[in-house]
Parts: C-alpha cells; structure tokens; sequence
C-alpha cells in the first residue's frame, strides 16, 4: 500500500533523479519471500495459482542432494547403534530398501466421518463403474471430514500437501488446501484425517458437487489426483 503511495504521489522535489531510480531498483531486488500471496484474487487457473504459491515459498531455496534410503543407512552401517536407531525412525529394514531415489505414496482407501452417516471407506483407485462417482450424501449444515490411508515406499517423502477444489454447475465453490507432513517408509500404512469442514445451507447449496483432491510433496511431485462427486440434500 505504501508504494503504491508513492507511486501516485511521483518523486519528492529535492530528489535526483539517479537516487529515484536507485530506490526503484533496490525495491525491486527485494526477494520473493517477503511477499504474501492473496488466496482470495482470481484463480480459475490453480495451477498458476500454485506455481506463483511455489515460487515465493521457495525463492533462494536451494535443497540438498536427494540420497536413497539405502545410502542413507550405509553411510553409519558400522555403527551398530546409530544404524538401529536409523531403522527404528525410518521404519523399515535394510532388506526392505531398494536404493531406488524418489518416494512414492500409495494410497489405499479414501473414506468420510460425519455426523450424518456412520462411516464409510471406498478402496482406490475408485471403481469407474460407480454412477457419476458419487461417493457421498450429506445434509446440508453437516460437518465432516476425509480420513486416508497411504503407504510410503522407497524413501521419506517430504512436506505431503494436499488440495480439495469443489465445483457446482462448472463455478468452482471452493479450496482447501492443507500440509500432512513428512513420512518415511514403513510396513504399516499411515491413516491421515483431513480438518473438518461444514457442508453449505440453504436452496441453491442442494445438489451435487464435483471435487478433485490432489497430493503434492515439496518437490512438487503429485501423488495423486482423485476427482470424485458427492451430493448435498435438504436437511429435513
């Protein structure tokens, strides 16, 4: 707001015009970083919108070497208890690593808790057959949540995010988007319970909605990409 200021107000009467564009150029060498980005501008375009996301998270980010499991337990092998601590934290043993680089989730079921319905759990990848891939009914005003199950492979998958876009008659409604964490491989798969969200009231908030939930680590790598629909009825 201030620069914008300044930008109406033009230079002060006692300032050269070399110290004006000195400032200018200083300012615009201020690193990405500090900048906020505003969720709430025009994104019918998410991919842009999280590119641009990306970019300030990640500006003069420079990550370290991506090292397999495998190497990572081999460069202490000879140290009986650091490599036991290894194998407890990364949850795995050295015959379960393959030396293969890059994580993979795979995710097993996607199922809704909610106060309207007992809850229910689908296998994935969804079965194609289903009618419009309707996975759920709620009332309007209900709160509910989406519960995962996924296993991680290979290596520690690092910073899993996930976004859920909603569309109504082809506008979209709305967009959650939230972080998981970092997860290491291991024999038992982990089970993650997305926050809570309500359902909308009201005549025009009854019908049915499409939805596509995206998974993404910090080296924007995506997962996973489910579209599904769900419906919205009169709370009677």
């Amino acid at each position: 707001m201030e620069s914008g200021k300044r930008a109406e107000a033009g230079p002060s009467a006692g300032v050269s015009e070399d110290k004006q564009q000195r400032e200018e150029r200083e300012m615009s060498e201020k690193p990405l970083a500090d900048e906020v980005c505003d969720d709430h501008e025009d994104d019918d375009d998410d991919d842009d919108d999280d590119k641009k996301d990306g970019a300030g998270a990640l500006a003069g980010f420079v990550p370290g070497p991506l090292l397999s499991l495998k190497e990572q337990m081999e460069k202490d092998k000879d140290d009986d208890s650091l490599r036991r601590w290894k194998e407890k934290l990364l949850g795995c043993v050295e015959e379960d690593l393959n030396g293969q680089m890059e994580p993979e989730v795979k995710f097993h079921s996607i199922g809704i808790i909610s106060n309207d319905l007992e809850e229910v759990s689908y296998p994935l990848p969804l079965d194609l057959n289903r009618e419009g891939l309707v996975l759920f009914t709620l009332k309007e005003g209900s709160r509910y949540q989406l519960k995962l199950t996924f296993s991680v492979l290979h290596n520690i998958v690092s910073g899993l995010t996930y976004s859920n876009t909603v569309w109504k008659a082809g506008l979209k409604v709305d967009q959650n988007k939230g972080m998981l964490g970092t997860f290491a491989p291991q024999r038992e798969p982990y089970v993650h319970v997305l926050d809570e969200e309500t359902t909308p009231s009201g005549v025009l908030a009854r019908g049915i909605y499409s939805a596509n939930l995206k998974f993404e680590d910090d080296d924007r790598r995506c997962h996973m990409e489910l579209k599904y629909a769900f419906e919205i009825k009169k709370n009677s």
